[in-house]
């Protein structure tokens, strides 16, 4: 730990792998980023991938319709981390992240391997409702493939992303925070645990080398912002000087109105479901075969929910 590395970042481009560019380039380590030719005419992520050129990072050219391409990149660098998106097609994510461990397998030099995970564990929601459990299972497979062979791993746990759950102030399908009302999950009261997503960047580049977190899973738990949607709420009215007005959603008229909604947006209120009415996230301990990240780096000085709420103001 500390001795900087070569790692190769699987879907930079995409809305955590710019910032795990990033966080990589800034603590040193030889960056290499994987240049996919299904991008196409994409010009955004061209100009990404260029950007990240200029800042030092280095593009390696690489395919998942080509295995020799892929083996070939992985063979330049001693960790991978894949920042893959699942959140339009998740099987083609995990058909993805198949085709990689294959290639990791058959490269034989990689020290760490850290999947496209992120958000809850999956493997303590292997007994959550459907269709929402397919993106734990699914997940599941990944760690199969990976545990099949051997590949030192570490799995980040990253919890809820704050874009998309303290912008909205936790409401599903709001990202901006409301001035007037706000609907509760239930009494609001159930805790959950938000993380900024450049913090996420910082912990996973923080962790990918040390020996501490290999072969576990990291959780990313900031002491400050273990909170509840309503705890959440006070603080933005803090902030802005002015009480909203709030309704509570029972847990009935919430599963009910799950359905008949189309798939992939079922499979996310279900998600939600689990967060705000069951707290899912804070009803267990880590165990023995996980860490904490803010134990292990509390060198890092994460953003507060009332920092990154200021932002809107």
């Amino acid at each position: 730990m500390g001795i900087k590395k070569k790692v190769l970042i699987v879907g930079g481009t995409g809305y955590l792998g710019k910032r795990l560019v990033k966080a990589s380039l800034e603590q040193g380590h030889e960056t290499y980023v994987l240049k996919r030719q299904e991008i196409g005419l994409d010009i955004e992520k061209i100009q990404m991938l260029l950007s990240f050129k200029k800042q030092g990072a280095r593009l390696v050219n690489g395919s998942f319709d080509d295995h020799h391409s892929l083996v070939e990149a992985i063979k330049q660098v001693e960790i991978v981390i894949c920042a893959i998106s699942g959140v339009h097609v998740r099987s083609h994510q995990i058909h993805l992240q198949l085709k990689l461990v294959d290639a990791i397998k058959e490269a034989g030099n990689i020290k760490r391997f850290l999947p496209s995970e992120f958000g809850m564990d999956p493997s303590r929601m292997l007994d959550s409702m459907e269709p929402g459990r397919e993106t734990f299972t699914e997940k599941m497979v990944v760690r199969k493939a990976i545990e099949d062979v051997g590949i030192p791993f570490t799995y980040v746990s990253a919890n809820c992303f704050a874009g998309y759950f303290i912008g909205g102030l936790c409401q599903f399908g709001h990202i901006l925070p409301a001035t007037d009302s706000v609907v509760l999950f239930g009494d609001g009261n159930q805790k959950s645990i938000f993380v900024d997503e450049d913090d996420i960047a910082t912990y996973t580049i923080k962790t990918m080398d040390d020996p501490r977190t290999v072969n576990k899973t990291l959780y990313l738990m900031p002491p400050a912002n273990i909170l509840s949607q309503r705890e959440v709420v006070v603080i933005w009215e803090k902030l802005i000087g002015k009480e909203l007005q709030k309704t509570c959603l029972p847990e009935e008229q919430f599963l009910n109105s799950i359905k008949g909604q189309e798939h992939a947006l079922q499979a996310a209120m279900t998600h939600f479901y689990h967060l705000f009415y069951q707290g899912c996230l804070t009803n267990f301990e880590i165990g023995d075969n996980a860490e904490e990240a803010c134990t292990l780096y509390p060198e890092i000085n994460y953003t507060t929910v009332k920092d990154y709420l200021k932002r809107y103001v």
